[in-house]
Order: structure tokens, then C-alpha cells, then sequence
């Protein structure tokens, strides 16, 4: 869906400036999006398989949720509002802990730019698997899988992108610590 979303420097900062996500993407203007990494209390980690019609990193495995902040909208409730549009888990914006924001580029090779702050969540799945619902063109599965794979995505064909595991790393050590 494309959809106004706004625009940032290349440090973060709102520029009061905004565009369609498909100009964004073919200009490679950076903006705000959101990552939403769900965890159970027994050290499982949901991650969503993307629909096969995704323009980029079709049928991979990936974070639980992600998207893309509305223009004006605010982090959290964009947030929110991506979990359940994505997976249908209604969840609270207090119940969102967010560690970090991640400045992100990449050139994919169908031309789209992602110039892209991640501002990144954890939150604790509290609901069971089969009570989520997929928005179909989005994501093609939901599966939870032992927290510690996402500390070794080399080792596993079309899960997450090795390039990014010190990301992974990051987002483990900081479940690790919510669950204390």
C-alpha cells in the first residue's frame, strides 16, 4: 500500500517535509519505520514469514512485525497499529518497551531504495499462536522459534539476513534482560 509517510535528514530529524512511500523508496529519501520483536515468557521468538508478493526479501523469515510510520502518526501508536494490522494482536502502547533506533541503507536490486530509522520495540506475546491472524498480504506464516536462533542465522536458509546479526544480537541480549 502506498501510503504519505514523512521524511527525515539523515540523522533522524523530521524535516516537515513528506512524500509517498513509493517515492521515498525510489529516491532514497530516509524515513521512519518501526520494528515490533515479540517474545513468549518461555524464550520463544515470533517471527513472520513475508508474503511471496513482497517487493523485497519475499518468503523470508523475519522480525514479527514491521512498517512504516504514517506521516504525522506517533511511533508507538504506529506500532500498535502495525501488530495489529499485521498479526491481529491487539496490544497496549505501555506494554511496547522500545531499545533503540537503527539508521538503515540498503540498494535492493529491483531499484528500491531504503533509507530507513528503525525505531525498534520488544514486547511479550501474550496470547497463543493460532489466536493471531495474518494479514495475507503481508505476511504467508506465523511460527515461534527458540530465541536463540536469531543468534545464528548463518546456520539456517531463509531466515533473517546474516548481514544484519549484530542487529539480531542486539535485539537478543535485550529480551534476554526484559525477562529477568
Amino acid at each position: 500500500m502506498d501510503e504519505l509517510i514523512d521524511i527525515v535528514d539523515e540523522n533522524g530529524n523530521y524535516t516537515g517535509t513528506t512524500c509517498l512511500k513509493s517515492e521515498a523508496h525510489k529516491y532514497g529519501y530516509f524515513h521512519p519505520t518501526i520494528h515490533v520483536w515479540l517474545y513468549t515468557s518461555d524464550k520463544k521468538i515470533l517471527l513472520q514469514k513475508r508474503a511471496l508478493t513482497k517487493k523485497v526479501f519475499p518468503g523470508l523469515w523475519d522480525i514479527s512485525v514491521a512498517g512504516h510510520i504514517a506521516a504525522g502518526e506517533d511511533i508507538t501508536i504506529a506500532a500498535t497499529r502495525e501488530v495489529k494490522e499485521e498479526i491481529g494482536f491487539d496490544m497496549l502502547p505501555e506494554n511496547l518497551h522500545k531499545i533503540g533506533t537503527r539508521k538503515h541503507m540498503v540498494q535492493h536490486s529491483n531499484g528500491i531504495i531504503d533509507n530507513e530509522f528503525h525505531h525498534v520495540f520488544i514486547a511479550e506475546l501474550t496470547i497463543p499462536l493460532e489466536k493471531l491472524t495474518l494479514q495475507v498480504e503481508e505476511v504467508a506464516e506465523l511460527k515461534l522459534f527458540d530465541l536463540e536462533i536469531i543468534l545464528h542465522t548463518k546456520n539456517h536458509e531463509n531466515l533473517l539476513l546474516p548481514q544484519y546479526q549484530e542487529y539480531y544480537c542486539f535485539v537478543y541480549e535485550q529480551i534476554v534482560a526484559a525477562l529477568k
